[in-house]
């Protein structure tokens, strides 16, 4: 069994390889979880006598098969208490990443398969990231970044790739969130900023939080 402090490496690594065909640096793993260096190789160290991870030192670090089925099950867990904490308990998407963080940890296989039959199996969280099933397999469905769309196309907002609280209370109070159908109106050249329109008003997103929002077309 895995420590908190372990799970949470191993998920790390996870999201760091998504985009990065490359073994997974140490600097890159201690900015992401806001550390040194030096306790991110100590660590490194663990995970690679457990046989999580494959770690050479100055090469970056790889998960094993075992450690990403660690990794993705914390994953599950954590995306599946976000759809119940929003769901059952009223949270607001804004709100609930801190506490699934703790909640991600709780080792019981059983309470995950009841949690998942009893939110009648989501595919995607609260913020439009896909959960595994029980197998560790994601349903990934295609989405193009805001940023990406051209004059009048229209698409739905799915989700987005950055889960802040002030982020996510930002694109509320604009009323951007997930299922919402919106059009594009106009793009700045100069600055890249996207006018959009949704729920018949039109409002104005920079370049940067385009990047950020989910469009399925």
């Amino acid at each position: 069994m895995q420590s908190f402090t372990e799970e949470n490496y191993l998920k790390t690594i996870y999201h760091l390889s998504e985009n990065n065909e490359g073994a997974v640096q140490t600097n890159a793993i201690a900015e992401k979880m806001q550390t040194k260096a030096a306790s991110v190789t100590d660590m490194l160290r663990k995970l690679s006598e457990k046989e999580l991870i494959n770690y050479k030192k100055y090469q970056g670090a790889h998960l094993t098969p075992l450690g990403k089925q660690t990794a993705i099950n914390v994953i599950r867990k954590h995306r599946l208490w976000e759809v119940f904490l929003v769901e059952k308990l009223n949270f607001k998407w804004d709100e609930v990443h801190d506490i699934a963080e703790e909640l991600e940890h709780i080792n019981s296989p059983e309470l995950v398969e009841r949690l998942d039959e009893f939110l009648a199996f989501p595919k995607n969280d609260p913020h439009g990231d896909p959960i595994p099933d029980k197998n560790g397999n994601f349903d990934f469905v295609p989405f193009i970044k805001l940023s990406k769309l051209k004059k009048d196309d229209k698409g739905l907002i799915m989700g987005v790739s950055e889960h802040s609280s002030a982020f996510l209370k930002h694109l509320e109070k604009l009323g951007l969130t997930l299922g919402k159908p919106l059009t594009v109106s106009a793009i700045n050249d100069f600055d890249g900023s996207v006018e959009i329109i949704v729920d018949d008003k039109k409002t104005s997103v920079t370049r940067e939080i385009a990047k950020h929002i989910l469009i399925r077309i």
